[in-house]
């Protein structure tokens, strides 16, 4: 393990207390232009989600109707009652997304597995940069408005969906994550810039509560406009 890891992990609450912990679940709000582009304005904005620290797996509710919740893994995403029953599901999702890019409207099962990857590698980090198969190496530091960053290279295994395969973490001088750059597969590997602020400590862990996702230039600087999506958290609980 990397020394950045171990700095990042120590700033975050430290592995052992992030080992402990079973599941994170907010009140999860979403903003931003992308969810109008995909088709689903609104979509999944002041729900509850529960993030699973041991497997890759999300919950999302209500999810279009209040009986209604996603259930998302690497390989299978479904929309399921409150009883368990099963309204509609996609086995291998990731497959569903070939030749889309930005403009490409998504089913409500593809908006199901799009934020169930996302929230699961926000909220799941940095525990998950340890997960077998999950390689990391340090690389050049970065200069932003005047404040230096060292940068972490996460190279994720084909048995973790995710929205890039490879990702740079940018750690400011506390250790915390502050930004992440990446393309979205899913989308034509769009190139993003995601700012990661408000950090809270919740039972002994440290979690970042504001994101904010923009386009990402050639020069690794993020497009001012538009804001592509945002999420804010509240009501964060660890169990």
């Amino acid at each position: 393990m990397s020394d950045l890891l171990t700095t990042v992990l120590d700033a975050h609450g430290g592995r052992a207390r992030w080992e402990e912990a079973d599941r994170i679940t907010a009140r999860q709000f979403f903003g931003g232009a992308l969810w109008g582009l995909k088709g689903h304005p609104g979509a999944l904005d002041d729900v509850e989600v529960v993030v699973d620290l041991k497997r890759q797996f999300v919950s999302q509710k209500p999810f279009f109707d209040a009986d209604h919740h996603t259930s998302f893994t690497a390989d299978r995403v479904a929309v399921e009652t409150s009883g368990g029953d099963v309204v509609e599901e996609l086995t291998d999702p990731r497959a569903s997304f070939a030749g889309h890019d930005l403009m490409t409207p998504w089913t409500r099962l593809q908006l199901a597995y799009f934020s169930g990857s996302a929230m699961w590698t926000y909220l799941a980090e940095p525990i998950s940069l340890t997960f077998p198969g999950v390689r990391t190496e340090e690389i050049d530091p970065f200069t932003e408005e005047g404040e230096k960053y060292r940068r972490l290279r996460v190279v994720f295994p084909d048995d973790i969906a995710t929205l890039s395969t490879e990702q740079v973490l940018y750690v400011d001088s506390d250790g915390l994550i502050r930004r992440r750059d990446y393309s979205v597969e899913t989308a034509g590997n769009t190139p993003g810039a995601h700012f990661v602020s408000g950090h809270q400590e919740v039972d002994g862990l440290v979690i970042p509560t504001t994101r904010e996702i923009y386009s990402r230039d050639e020069n690794g600087n993020k497009v001012p406009e538009p804001l592509v999506v945002s999420v804010r958290l509240e009501d964060i609980r660890v169990s």
